[in-house]
């Protein structure tokens, strides 16, 4: 992996920095003290390490001591424009051409396009001359101004997979999320290549489908609704959250709002509800949601409890813009 110790010395002589504070996911926190130690040999400054979690380039842990933020392991949103923030991509340099040979034998269509997330994003290019090679047409698409780069989708924004039309998609990462997203965001197949476990398989939707329905049915016996705001740099939605409790006043319920930094069970266990509804990352209410004592709903499975969407047609909450 490449922490780009070099660009991260370079910014911080530019900004005549002091005091760097250094954010990684969970996944790199274990490297923050080399990088500490690498940074620290080359420029005379102090380094503070994160200890709170990080979800995603949204999620950007400033501290007022620090002169710079250096944020790891994702791309800058760029409707976000953030202030004195280095972001060290850490690309990885695993050789992905393995794991699409064996993609191969799972893709049925002959247009195919090919997603992925920031660390493989380098490849995209020289996969689809290998799945051309191979016969086979592939599409990248443009997203939204909340993606930084062609064929790049977050957890929260699949609008470079909509951006195609494709018979067929191709996720190149690890983990199960991405490529179901893409998967609800398209109504297509979806073939998930991991280059890490060298592991290739189709996202399944029906299991996601099956609980988010089971959750949909237990809140739909509930009375009160506590509506949640991220105060997280990319996240935060208040005129969305305002809008569903002035809904669920309308439809006879009682609902309010409460803003939060982390979304956790012991976090919520002083607002009591029957059901909560989560603007902040998607995947709070996905992930996690066997952690919470009531329902945890994303704010389209509220509106089709209110009847204001079709129950048939379920889709992922993402965070899209023009």
């Amino acid at each position: 992996m490449d922490f780009e110790i070099e660009r991260i010395v370079e910014r911080a002589r530019e900004n005549r920095a002091r005091v760097l504070q250094l954010q990684f996911p969970g996944g790199l926190t274990r490297h923050g003290p080399h990088v500490a130690r690498c940074i620290k040999e080359h420029v005379n400054v102090k380094v503070l390490l994160s200890g709170n979690p990080c979800y995603g380039a949204c999620d950007l842990d400033y501290n007022p001591k620090a002169d710079l933020l250096v944020h790891f392991g994702h791309a800058e949103i760029p409707e976000l424009a953030a202030r004195d923030v280095c972001f060290v991509e850490v690309r990885s340099n695993v050789d992905v051409i393995p794991v699409v040979d064996d993609a191969l034998a799972l893709i049925r269509g002959q247009q195919i396009g090919i997603v992925t997330n920031v660390q493989h994003i380098h490849t995209l290019d020289s996969v689809c001359r290998h799945l051309e090679s191979a016969g086979l047409r592939c599409l990248i698409g443009d997203g939204d101004r909340r993606v930084k780069y062609r064929g790049q989708v977050l957890g929260c924004n699949f609008s470079s997979a909509r951006a195609i039309d494709v018979e067929e998609y191709l996720y190149i990462g690890s983990g199960a999320f991405h490529a179901i997203g893409v998967a609800l965001a398209t109504g297509k197949r979806v073939i998930a290549a991991d280059p890490f476990l060298q592991k290739t398989s189709i996202a399944d939707v029906d299991l996601i489908l099956k609980q988010r329905y089971a959750l949909m049915a237990k809140a739909m016996d509930a009375h009160t609704f506590c509506m949640l705001v991220s105060t997280k740099t990319g996240q935060q939605r208040f005129d969305l959250a305002f809008k569903l409790v002035e809904e669920a006043i309308q439809h006879g319920y009682d609902a309010y709002t409460v803003t939060i930094n982390e979304i956790t069970p012991w976090t919520l266990y002083q607002f009591p509800a029957e059901a909560y509804v989560n603007t902040a990352c998607p995947r709070v209410a996905i992930d996690d949601s066997a952690l919470f004592k009531a329902p945890m709903l994303t704010p389209i499975e509220f509106e089709m409890i209110l009847g204001k969407r079709d129950f048939s047609k379920y889709g992922l909450d993402e965070f899209s813009s023009g």
